[in-house]
């Protein structure tokens, strides 16, 4: 009896023990997969972590290579640009030349010449009046952009710098002759007055006043009417600086002489005659009428 009930509180402990490892057991798995549970969670967390750090590089590394490649076009571009530019600066100084090469060979007659320098050009303007050659200057130009004038002989009194406003960028033929009108109307007017000294001081009873432009000229004069001599003064006046005649004469008389009808017909002709003809050849035609009247006197 004894035994047996030591038996059965054997077995009912042996299976009370084995329950309970069981239940251990159990708990353990429980367990191990609750901690299992964070675990995974913590690795997908760092997963998608990577996958955004890894789509963000991404995305920075395509807007880096659209900068480049944007950067590649714009500076292809540029050098296609100046590259164009280059080419029509080229162009517009090969038709500097040119024109400026047309110009001298197509008017080299009519007293503009020139050679070319290192930089551009040296135009000589070679002046002339009634056939007679006169004085030479000349203009270097430098064929750049812009246009511009190196060195020249041209007198200060000479609008240079006007008229190098006007057309030297926009239009060189145009400056050339311009800059001839007023150089050879200067050596006009100045031959005139030359001439009338050296050759008919005779006429002149007193001197001949006149500026540096030769454009403001004043002198008094005597002229034979058969047996009688009428003293006249003279002023003229050239107002377009281009011109070799006046623009404005007024002729006198002398005071006793004024009122008579008679002289006033001289001065009324002499006027027309300053302002038709170069001043030269007024007094040559004085110096025929005096011939004429010598030759009836002595017939």
């Amino acid at each position: 009896m004894e035994s047996a009930n030591s038996v059965c509180q054997g077995g009912a402990c042996k299976g009370g023990v084995l329950a309970h490892l069981e239940r251990l057991e159990a708990q353990t798995r429980r367990s191990d997969r609750k901690s299992e549970e964070p675990a995974g969670h913590t690795k997908e967390r760092s997963l998608r972590a990577k996958i955004q750090e890894l789509r963000r590089q991404r995305d920075q590394l395509r807007a880096e290579v659209k900068q480049r490649q944007a950067r590649v076009k714009a500076s292809s571009a540029n050098e296609d640009l100046n590259r164009t530019v280059e080419i029509s600066e080229q162009e517009v100084l090969e038709r500097q030349w040119g024109n400026v090469k047309a110009i001298l060979q197509a008017y080299r007659f009519t007293g503009l010449s020139g050679k070319l320098t290192s930089r551009g050009v040296c135009v000589c303007i070679s002046t002339a009046f009634e056939g007679n050659l006169l004085e030479s200057y000349f203009v270097d130009l430098v064929i750049g952009k812009p246009l511009r004038i190196h060195h020249h002989s041209i007198p200060a009194f000479i609008p240079l710098e006007k008229i190098a406003r006007a057309y030297l960028q926009t239009d060189i033929q145009r400056f050339l002759f311009s800059l001839c009108e007023y150089l050879n109307a200067y050596a006009g007017r100045k031959y005139q007055t030359d001439q009338l000294e050296a050759d008919f001081s005779a006429f002149l009873t007193g001197p001949l006043q006149r500026n540096v432009l030769c454009n403001l000229l004043s002198f008094t004069y005597k002229v034979d009417q058969g047996r009688e001599t009428s003293s006249f003064s003279a002023r003229l006046l050239y107002e377009d600086l281009t011109a070799t005649l006046p623009t404005d004469v007024a002729v006198t008389c002398a005071a006793a002489e004024a009122s008579s009808a008679r002289w006033e017909e001289h001065r009324t002709s002499h006027e027309m005659l300053f302002r038709a003809k170069p001043l030269h050849q007024v007094f040559a035609s004085f110096s025929k009428q005096v011939e004429r009247l010598d030759l009836s006197l002595v017939s």
